[in-house]
């Protein structure tokens, strides 16, 4: 509530532009543009890479195209081209070079690549990354990383290769053109993205931004926050994983639910036989014991900042008691 404070509309406020150099220079990009959601952040880089009667080749169950309004088709007229995704969350690169259309007037124009990782909690193989942009980068696409939870994959790579979680993120974010991140998400602050890319990238979204309402005055305090969440909250997402993995121990061996093991700190929950059409009660007798879950089309239990062990056992002993009872 301290930080100092400008006008963002104008690019002067010291809070939010040392937000920008310090996410930019910590994934590796010549500049970066502050954003209230991750969802405008997106929108801002997907029109940014593209114009009107082009397309972009993204997964069925990514965030920029199914949980984003239809966006940058509403907004930008830019076409989707939606792949389903592999077991992993990866799209099958065969599948991508056959849905990269020709130079040719009856198709829209093929012009970017969109990938998100983590992908329901599923971290995105290094390797698979870097054949995905070389094959877009092949083609003459553009690629774009929807990294809203970027630092968690960054975390789980870390852990893998005994690198630091900073170190894993830039590696994650180098593969590409444009990477968006969210600061509210395990990172803990009240709200605010970012848009990471060339000078030139950053220039065009920023004209977009402002047409899509949100340009933010003293956004300062919301930046300042994000610095904090960059500087202190980054390695400690290791704990959600952990808690994660915790929460979906609790929960094995229900009968008719059935929980994908988690690799971040998302775990997902299958209702099945009786069980079926319980999901909405569930919820309803989770959230009169203080625990929320999400249920557009499996159950979804988030751990982040304010979750600690006891919340998670709190939230299976709750569980449990929906199904005795």
């Amino acid at each position: 509530m301290a930080a100092p404070l400008g006008d963002d509309v104008f690019g002067d406020d010291p809070s939010v532009n040392a937000l920008q150099d310090q996410i930019a220079a910590m994934l590796g990009f010549e500049a970066a543009l502050f954003m209230p959601t991750g969802t405008q952040s997106n929108l801002c880089a997907v029109l940014s890479h593209c114009q009107r009667g082009d397309e972009y080749i993204v997964g069925q169950f990514q965030h920029c195209y199914r949980w984003e309004g239809g966006g940058a088709a509403v907004f930008g007229s830019v076409q989707p081209q939606p792949l389903e995704h592999q077991p992993d969350g990866t799209l099958a690169l065969e599948a991508i070079e056959a849905a990269i259309k020709p130079d040719d007037p009856h198709f829209a124009r093929t012009r970017l690549l969109a990938l998100e990782n983590t992908l329901g909690g599923k971290v995105i193989p290094m390797a698979y990354l870097g054949e995905a942009t070389a094959l877009a980068r092949r083609h003459g696409l553009s690629t774009h990383l929807d990294g809203a939870r970027l630092f968690n994959a960054a975390v789980a790579v870390a852990q893998r290769e005994g690198t630091t979680a900073q170190e894993a993120a830039r590696r994650i974010a180098g593969h590409f053109d444009s990477v968006s991140v969210c600061f509210s998400k395990g990172l803990g602050t009240p709200a605010g993205s970012a848009l990471c890319g060339s000078k030139e990238l950053i220039a065009r979204a920023r004209r977009i931004r402002k047409m899509a309402g949100g340009a933010m005055r003293q956004a300062g305090v919301l930046a300042a926050a994000a610095s904090y969440a960059l500087d202190h909250h980054v390695e400690r997402l290791a704990v959600d994983h952990e808690l994660a993995a915790r929460l979906a121990q609790g929960l094995a061996g229900l009968e008719g639910v059935q929980v994908e093991p988690p690799q971040t700190n998302i775990v997902f929950v299958d209702l099945t036989g009786a069980a079926r059409d319980r999901g909405p009660a569930l919820l309803e007798a989770l959230k009169a014991e203080g625990v929320l879950a999400t249920g557009l089309y499996r159950l979804r239990f988030a751990t982040h900042l304010d979750v600690d062990e006891a919340g998670v056992d709190r939230a299976v002993a709750a569980f449990r008691r929906f199904f005795r009872n």
